[in-house]
């Protein structure tokens, strides 16, 4: 399970090889707008939670139910693409993402918005990033092959920051322009191009005939199974340990304290300033996608990604400290540039090192540790941070994680010298 992939099965190194692929652009690309009509849909419907309910226990609950479905079905998302066909999984999140926008579309435009409405659309839209997840990381497998899945899984991340990215400001333009309740109709619309496109694209099994083995559905029973399917892969294993621990520690929730951090350097006062903060992070993952793909660079290893992690660990440090707003910035953009590096080079080593038959459970795995993971993350730092500061809380749970991640640069160390012993 754990041998390497030998230099004769190595490709060539090429700039965006995933791109050459029939089918990859297309994919990519409805990917990103997917993303984009994802994060459009928060940006509208947030800032109409906030102006009917003013309730920061319902803000609070918006993220809880973002990340939380990731960590308790992401596993039973990545079974059932192991088992059916995964692009109609996809559609089926697809499906709930249109569902929940319609809904929100037609309860803030009739305006019998209720909490309680907005408690279990918000739960929806969970839902549909699990169901999206595991089955696009299988697609994007079977769309570029292991050979050049590298460069698919960075293209993948790229396509999906880059909808976080441009989300916000088109989504904050059709709030303006078309009012929330018409901004989310049309937001169905931009869903679409993705769900269309997979009802006849040629990839996966199921679309070349072959059959996924019938294993039985056992749910939540499947996990421990699963994990000591891949315990003896120090590769999988260190990898799920190691972005597990990213979220655990840091994930995004010091994006959620971004208006305190913008007032701490001196500008509250300007909605401007705190943007440019929240699109740094999301510009360096996308320069990230497009520098190294250029390149080609940064080919998959263990101790790469775990170096990776270190380095975005004093960005984050630094930011914590930092009372310069352009050094804040450029803090912002490197720690995006090494996120995206570091997590989409785990992810590749997981799915190149996961056994076939059960590819789609170990990427739930893998999600429920990246993903799922940071629904904690919002405690250490932002409920840590009401005690303690959160410059102090972000600085700590960075310092944590870098001990941590030294500690598993050890682990992943001993057990290369092991076996080549």
């Amino acid at each position: 399970m754990n041998s390497p992939t030998t230099d004769a099965e190595k490709p060539p190194r090429q700039s965006f090889a995933a791109l050459r692929h029939p089918g990859a652009r297309m994919y990519l690309v409805g990917s990103a707008l997917a993303m984009m009509a994802d994060n459009i849909e928060h940006v509208i419907t947030y800032w109409v939670i906030f102006q009917k309910f003013q309730s920061p226990a319902l803000a609070g609950f918006a993220v809880i139910s973002h990340w939380l479905p990731f960590l308790l079905f992401s596993f039973l998302s990545g079974a059932l693409a192991d088992r059916y066909d995964p692009r109609r999984i996809v559609q089926f999140g697809m499906g709930l993402f249109m569902i929940a926008s319609l809904c929100w579309g037609y309860l803030i435009y009739t305006d019998t918005l209720e909490m309680w409405h907005a408690g279990v659309l918000l739960i929806v839209h969970g839902f549909a990033g699990v169901f999206w997840g595991p089955a696009s990381q299988m697609l994007i497998h079977d769309i570029v092959g292991g050979a050049q899945l590298q460069s698919g899984v960075r293209l993948l991340a790229t396509s999906r920051k880059l909808g976080i990215l441009l989300g916000p400001a088109i989504g904050g333009g059709m709030m303006l322009l078309f009012g929330p309740a018409l901004g989310l109709l049309v937001n169905v619309l931009i869903y679409l191009p993705l769900t269309l496109w997979l009802w006849k694209a040629p990839y996966g099994k199921h679309a070349n005939g072959e059959k996924s083995p019938r294993r039985a559905l056992r749910g939540f029973a499947d996990i421990l199974p699963t994990i000591r399917s891949v315990a003896g892969n120090s590769t999988i294993f260190s990898m799920i340990l190691l972005v597990g621990a990213a979220s655990l520690f840091i994930g995004s929730a010091h994006q959620a304290q971004m208006p305190e951090f913008t007032r701490d350097l001196g500008y509250g006062q300007s909605g401007l300033y705190y943007s440019v903060l929240l699109a740094a992070n999301a510009a360096g993952a996308v320069i990230a996608g497009i520098v190294l793909e250029s390149g080609n660079l940064l080919e998959a290893k263990p101790r790469t990604a775990i170096i990776l992690v270190l380095i975005w660990c004093f960005a984050i440090a630094g930011f914590a400290i930092s009372t310069s707003y352009p050094l804040s910035l450029a803090l912002l953009f490197i720690s995006g540039f090494m996120n995206l590096a570091y997590s989409s080079m785990a992810q590749t080593l997981v799915q190149l090192n996961a056994p076939t038959e059960i590819r789609g459970r170990v990427i739930g795995l893998y999600n429920m540790a990246f993903l799922g993971m940071m629904t904690f993350s919002g405690l250490s730092i932002g409920v840590g941070g009401s005690f303690i500061g959160i410059h102090w809380s972000l600085g700590l749970s960075a310092c944590a994680l870098s001990l941590a991640t030294v500690g598993l640069m050890a682990y992943v160390s001993a057990r290369q010298r092991a076996a080549s012993a």
